[in-house]
This record gives C-alpha cells, structure tokens and sequence, in this order.
C-alpha cells in the first residue's frame, strides 16, 4: 500500500462484507493474532534461525486507510470516506 501509493497506484481491498467489523471504530483496536515463533524459525520443520532467536510474526497487518482507494466488496464498492460508506453499508444491511 505504501509503495502503490507513493508511485500514484490505486490500491483496492477485495474483502467479503463478513470481514467488517461494523462496531470497531479503527485499525488500532483490532486485535492481532500472534502466530507461533516456529512457524518462521523452523518451516516445515526444519530450522533456519538460532533458537533463542527473537520472533514478532502477526497474523497480519492493519492498512492505514488513507492509503486504500476503495473497498471491494460482495454488497459493492466502498469509496473514501469510509466511515460513511461503511454506514451506508450498516443500515443496507438492517434492512
């Protein structure tokens, strides 16, 4: 995202409406999942990294916003500002 948006490149998320959490209100208050140091010192059970080597491995990351052009959903597109497409969204969903 940050390279697409320093060279001008349009970045879209293609994510199902099932992945919306519509009562977190930003990116910092998502929980991110840690995965098992292993799983980037010793792949497919052979180890590449000294043992006692320090591991962060997030499960993902979190996109700040200002750097995505729209969200690419089942139940549309949703464009900047995304709080107030994600609401339409909300109340489409309600009905």
């Amino acid at each position: 995202a940050v390279l697409a948006h320093h060279h001008g490149i349009p970045m879209y998320v293609a994510a199902p409406t099932s992945t919306i959490d519509f009562d977190t209100t930003d990116g910092a208050a998502i929980p991110i999942e840690q995965r098992h140091p292993k799983e980037v010192t010793k792949p497919f059970g052979i180890d590449i990294a000294p043992a006692d080597m320090a591991v962060y491995a997030p499960a993902f990351d979190i996109t700040p916003s200002g750097l995505v052009s729209a969200i690419i959903t089942e139940q549309g597109v949703l464009e900047q500002p995304f709080k107030d497409s994600i609401e339409r969204l909300r109340k489409r969903a309600k009905d």
